[in-house]
């Protein structure tokens, strides 16, 4: 199967440049088993999930992960860290996405401010970079000069605005480490939240889960590993609402590829962890922990398009987004959300 199967035509004036005034004012769209589809909003949540359900959500905090750095000549390069993460001082190595890598060479020395430097190692792929750090702390160095990572189709011609540090960002982020949003959680609200069974883990979102795919066949796409952290309750309460057969909802497909990846990796079972996953779901994909899904619409021809539909049925969920596109629901991170269940 390639690509193509996973695709649709989207107005490009539907594509979200800013979120609702309010969280919870985003649209959702819900699917129920049956195909019936019903609007509501991202506030109405509590009254469409199961009563005994167990909302899973990624407190992974998003990191002003966006900087430019200046080489000794003068000229200035634009860096997307890939994974940044604690402890990334003097002596270790970090990626980075360069924007005009191809005038980079191994050796270089960049500056960012006088926060960090980095020296160039090598070329780890088509779009990253490895960098030693030889002075300054990365995590640091970005909360004092990143900026806020917006996906490229959201249009900021001179940059993020203050609004988008808050509105990136869940109101339940905690450890840092992602460089994109895990999108559905942020149409949730404290009182939303408090009308929910809710457990934390944490996915640290690196930049190639969103790029599009491009092989012949779905099977053969990669991404980058992403770290997992699910500490002792936590697996505790998933697991035991696994056992126990209680619905269980993901907040994103970041959630989803997180219980899913533990759950493989451990016989079905939840436990805790600190990993990585490089999981890529496909067609046919043996679903054993999540039942129901909060998600974001997804690109054309996405990873995240064909999780979704490997999830709750190709065929129902394109013929939910061409609802949404006829309804004129918001699109991508920005964008409204859809509730919908596994296929049974």
């Amino acid at each position: 199967m390639g690509p193509e199967a996973f695709d649709y035509a989207l107005p490009e004036t539907l594509v979200a440049q800013r979120p609702a005034a309010h969280r919870g004012d985003a649209r959702m769209l819900v699917v129920d088993d049956d195909g019936a589809m019903h609007d509501a909003t991202a506030r109405a949540l509590p009254e469409h999930v199961p009563t005994d359900a167990l909302v899973v959500v990624n407190h992974s905090r998003v990191v002003p992960a966006r900087v430019f750095a200046d080489r000794d000549d003068g000229r200035r390069f634009e860096l997307l860290f890939v994974a940044p993460a604690p402890g990334l001082g003097p002596g270790t190595r970090v990626q980075a996405w360069v924007r005009g890598g191809k005038k980079l060479r191994a050796g270089d020395r960049l500056r960012v401010g006088a926060v960090l430097e980095l020296r160039a190692v090598a070329e780890s792929s088509a779009r990253a970079r490895t960098f030693e750090v030889e002075a300054g702390d990365v995590l640091a160095a970005l909360q004092r000069a990143g900026e806020v990572p917006l996906p490229p189709y959201i249009a900021r011609p001179e940059g993020p605005e203050p609004a988008d540090a808050d509105r990136y960002q869940t109101v339940y982020a905690g450890p840092e480490g992602s460089v994109a949003a895990p999108t559905a959680g942020l149409h949730l609200e404290p009182e939303v939240l408090a009308r929910l069974d809710v457990v934390r883990l944490a996915l640290h979102v690196g930049p190639g889960t969103f790029l599009p795919m491009d092989v012949a066949d779905v099977r053969d796409h990669r991404i980058d590993p992403e770290r997992i952290e699910i500490d002792g309750p936590a697996a505790a309460r998933i697991e035991a609402a696994r056992v126990d057969g209680r619905p269980v909802l993901a907040v994103g497909t970041t959630v989803v590829r997180a219980l899913e990846s533990v759950a493989h990796a451990h016989g079905g079972a939840i436990v805790p962890t600190r990993t990585t996953t490089d999981l890529v779901i496909t067609p046919g994909f043996e679903f054993r922990v999540v039942t129901e899904l909060l998600t974001n619409f997804h690109l054309p021809r996405s990873s995240l398009l064909m999780l979704v539909a490997s999830f709750a049925g190709r065929e129902r969920v394109l013929a939910a987004y061409a609802h949404a596109v006829a309804a004129g629901y918001r699109f991508y991170s920005y964008g409204d959300c859809m509730r919908i269940g596994r296929a049974r």
